[in-house]
């Protein structure tokens, strides 16, 4: 029991490393290439987990060797675009300027009901409000609503709006983030002195972030009775 238990842990370990180093697609992003080592990935891992007479290597070797197989993929893929297209395929266009093209819905074996499910997803209730819709490789589908039935831009109203950036971490959960505070250019003195005026240390504060107008949120941690 305690050699399967630690078993476990050696290949979740290995595991989690091997995906990691395959970067940080979401599963619904990855190409069928990233997602068949995956599967693979898993089922190997699953076998010397619980056969406690197989050895651990028998499923090491085979995770690394997948590994391997992804990242010479991967580099393929970068290099040429005949390759990418041989392995991931190639967007195809679903609707062309709000007309259905029948023949690209057979060749990806899609159905109207998928493609309406698909458009529904991204908050696009009905078909004719569609002036493009592209099937990526992914199996997402990317859609251009028609001109008239696009949410308004500041662009279209002619107005240029206030620079906004990104917000930055300054403290989470009592722990100063001085990378992001060398960022915005300012030190610890600074962010003690700014949360003086909410009556609080950093390291008493559940979170304190700064936006790209210099607008600070703080709120302090509850204390434990």
């Amino acid at each position: 029991m305690l050699i399967t238990f630690f078993r476990s842990i050696i290949l979740y370990i290995i595991v989690l490393v091997v995906m990691r180093l395959m970067g940080k697609r979401e599963i619904g992003q990855l190409q069928p290439f990233e997602l068949a080592i995956s599967i693979m990935i898993a089922d190997l891992a699953t076998i010397p987990m619980t056969e406690i007479g197989i050895p651990i290597t028998n499923g090491i070797i085979p995770i690394l060797g997948l590994l391997i197989m992804h990242l010479i993929i991967s580099m393929l893929n970068l290099k040429s675009t005949k390759i990418r297209e041989i392995i991931c395929g190639k967007p195809r266009i679903l609707i062309y300027r709000g007309r259905i093209d029948e023949k690209a819905l057979k060749k990806e074996r899609f159905t109207i009901n998928e493609l309406q499910e698909k458009l529904r997803s991204i908050d696009v209730i009905n078909l004719a409000d569609v002036e493009y819709a592209i099937l990526e490789t992914s199996g997402e589908v990317t859609v251009i609503q028609k001109p008239n039935k696009r949410n308004l831009t500041p662009e279209d109203m002619s107005i240029e709006p206030e620079y906004e950036g990104i917000p930055y971490d300054l403290v989470i959960d009592g722990k100063v983030m001085d990378e992001n505070l060398k960022k915005i250019g300012k030190n610890y003195e600074w962010l003690k002195n700014i949360l003086k005026e909410y009556k609080m240390k950093p390291e008493e504060a559940l979170v304190v972030t700064i936006d790209g107008k210099n607008q600070i949120f703080c709120q302090k941690k509850e204390k434990n009775n």
